[in-house]
Protein backbone atom coordinates (compact mmCIF):
# COMPACT_ATOMS: atom_id res chain seq x y z
CA UNK A 1 0.00 0.00 0.00
CA UNK A 2 0.88 3.47 -0.57
CA UNK A 3 1.92 6.29 2.11
CA UNK A 4 -0.53 9.17 1.19
CA UNK A 5 0.60 12.64 3.39
CA UNK A 6 -2.74 14.50 3.25
CA UNK A 7 -1.97 18.34 3.19
CA UNK A 8 -4.34 20.28 4.12
CA UNK A 9 -5.49 24.32 3.47
CA UNK A 10 -8.15 25.49 5.42
CA UNK A 11 -9.95 28.65 7.06
CA UNK A 12 -12.88 27.80 8.88
CA UNK A 13 -12.65 24.28 9.04
CA UNK A 14 -14.73 22.80 6.42
CA UNK A 15 -12.00 21.18 4.28
CA UNK A 16 -10.30 19.69 7.14
CA UNK A 17 -13.63 17.72 7.41
CA UNK A 18 -13.30 16.66 3.99
CA UNK A 19 -9.71 16.02 4.32
CA UNK A 20 -10.55 14.08 7.90
CA UNK A 21 -13.19 11.75 5.54
CA UNK A 22 -10.11 11.00 3.05
CA UNK A 23 -8.22 9.81 5.64
CA UNK A 24 -10.56 6.93 7.35
CA UNK A 25 -11.26 5.82 3.37
CA UNK A 26 -7.43 5.89 2.19
CA UNK A 27 -7.01 3.79 5.84
CA UNK A 28 -9.65 1.67 5.16
CA UNK A 29 -8.36 0.84 1.87
CA UNK A 30 -4.88 0.14 3.56
CA UNK A 31 -2.55 2.90 3.10
CA UNK A 32 -0.93 4.48 5.65
CA UNK A 33 -1.79 8.41 6.02
CA UNK A 34 -0.22 11.11 7.78
CA UNK A 35 -2.59 14.60 8.14
CA UNK A 36 -0.93 17.82 7.66
CA UNK A 37 -2.92 20.84 9.19
CA UNK A 38 -0.21 23.04 9.62
CA UNK A 39 1.87 22.20 7.04
CA UNK A 40 5.82 22.40 6.67
CA UNK A 41 7.74 21.32 3.45
CA UNK A 42 10.62 20.46 5.20
CA UNK A 43 8.62 18.15 7.58
CA UNK A 44 6.89 16.59 4.55
CA UNK A 45 7.94 13.60 3.01
CA UNK A 46 8.85 13.37 -0.40
CA UNK A 47 10.53 10.37 -1.72
CA UNK A 48 7.92 7.77 -3.13
CA UNK A 49 4.84 9.61 -1.81
CA UNK A 50 1.84 10.61 -2.80
CA UNK A 51 0.74 13.62 -1.83
CA UNK A 52 -2.86 14.32 -1.43
CA UNK A 53 -3.76 18.40 -1.56
CA UNK A 54 -7.28 19.30 0.05
CA UNK A 55 -7.64 22.89 0.03
CA UNK A 56 -10.15 26.33 -0.12
CA UNK A 57 -9.60 29.39 -1.49
CA UNK A 58 -9.82 32.92 0.55
CA UNK A 59 -10.20 35.97 -0.40
CA UNK A 60 -9.86 36.90 -3.90
CA UNK A 61 -8.47 33.43 -4.56
CA UNK A 62 -6.14 33.58 -1.92
CA UNK A 63 -4.74 30.50 -0.09
CA UNK A 64 -5.96 29.50 3.23
CA UNK A 65 -3.24 31.22 6.06
CA UNK A 66 -2.29 27.40 7.23
CA UNK A 67 -0.83 26.62 3.88
CA UNK A 68 0.62 30.13 2.76
CA UNK A 69 4.32 28.90 3.89
CA UNK A 70 3.76 25.65 2.87
CA UNK A 71 3.21 27.29 -0.95
CA UNK A 72 5.30 30.11 -0.64
CA UNK A 73 8.46 27.23 0.29
CA UNK A 74 7.66 24.70 -2.65
CA UNK A 75 7.33 27.54 -5.03
CA UNK A 76 11.23 28.91 -3.76
CA UNK A 77 12.42 24.87 -3.74
CA UNK A 78 14.32 23.24 -6.63
CA UNK A 79 13.49 19.81 -4.61
CA UNK A 80 12.76 17.37 -7.56
CA UNK A 81 9.74 15.52 -6.61
CA UNK A 82 9.55 13.29 -9.53
CA UNK A 83 9.54 10.03 -7.42
CA UNK A 84 5.82 10.84 -6.06
CA UNK A 85 2.46 11.26 -7.13
CA UNK A 86 -0.49 13.80 -6.03
CA UNK A 87 -4.00 14.85 -6.60
CA UNK A 88 -6.11 17.63 -4.99
CA UNK A 89 -9.24 18.60 -3.83
CA UNK A 90 -10.84 21.73 -4.08
CA UNK A 91 -13.46 23.22 -1.49
CA UNK A 92 -15.23 26.32 -2.69
CA UNK A 93 -18.51 28.74 -3.19
CA UNK A 94 -19.42 28.41 -7.12
CA UNK A 95 -20.89 31.94 -6.67
CA UNK A 96 -17.54 33.46 -6.43
CA UNK A 97 -15.18 33.71 -9.64
CA UNK A 98 -12.54 32.52 -8.19
CA UNK A 99 -13.92 29.22 -7.31
CA UNK A 100 -11.29 26.75 -5.87
CA UNK A 101 -8.56 28.81 -7.56
CA UNK A 102 -5.78 27.79 -4.69
CA UNK A 103 -6.43 24.16 -6.01
CA UNK A 104 -6.21 24.99 -9.36
CA UNK A 105 -2.71 27.12 -8.93
CA UNK A 106 -1.63 24.79 -6.26
CA UNK A 107 -2.19 21.68 -8.95
CA UNK A 108 -0.20 23.90 -11.55
CA UNK A 109 2.83 24.52 -9.14
CA UNK A 110 2.98 20.80 -7.76
CA UNK A 111 3.19 19.95 -11.75
CA UNK A 112 6.24 22.14 -11.93
CA UNK A 113 8.08 20.46 -9.49
CA UNK A 114 7.81 17.03 -11.71
CA UNK A 115 5.44 15.54 -9.63
CA UNK A 116 2.80 13.20 -11.47
CA UNK A 117 -0.78 13.76 -11.19
CA UNK A 118 -2.53 10.62 -10.55
CA UNK A 119 -6.56 12.07 -11.32
CA UNK A 120 -7.67 15.54 -12.39
CA UNK A 121 -8.43 18.01 -9.50
CA UNK A 122 -12.15 17.41 -7.65
CA UNK A 123 -13.76 20.82 -7.06
CA UNK A 124 -16.71 20.51 -4.52
CA UNK A 125 -19.11 23.22 -4.34
CA UNK A 126 -20.33 24.36 -0.20
CA UNK A 127 -22.61 25.87 -1.90
CA UNK A 128 -24.49 23.12 -4.05
CA UNK A 129 -23.03 19.85 -2.84
CA UNK A 130 -24.89 18.67 0.32
CA UNK A 131 -22.36 16.03 1.81
CA UNK A 132 -18.88 16.91 0.35
CA UNK A 133 -16.70 14.39 2.41
CA UNK A 134 -18.81 11.89 1.01
CA UNK A 135 -18.34 13.17 -2.79
CA UNK A 136 -14.12 13.13 -2.27
CA UNK A 137 -14.73 9.89 -0.52
CA UNK A 138 -17.03 8.36 -3.05
CA UNK A 139 -14.04 10.51 -5.51
CA UNK A 140 -10.89 7.99 -3.88
CA UNK A 141 -13.14 5.13 -4.25
CA UNK A 142 -13.78 5.58 -7.70
CA UNK A 143 -10.01 6.04 -8.39
CA UNK A 144 -8.44 3.65 -6.01
CA UNK A 145 -6.55 1.79 -8.22
CA UNK A 146 -4.44 4.60 -8.83
CA UNK A 147 -2.99 5.15 -5.93
CA UNK A 148 -0.19 2.55 -5.80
Amino acid sequence: MASIQIIVGSMLGGTEYVAEACEQTLNDLGHQTTLHFQPQLAQIPTEKQIWLICTSTHGAGDYPDNIKHFVDDLTHSDQDLSTSKFLVIGVGDSSYDTFCLAAKNIEKLIETKSCKKIISLLTLDMQQDIDPEDLAQQWILKHQDLLY
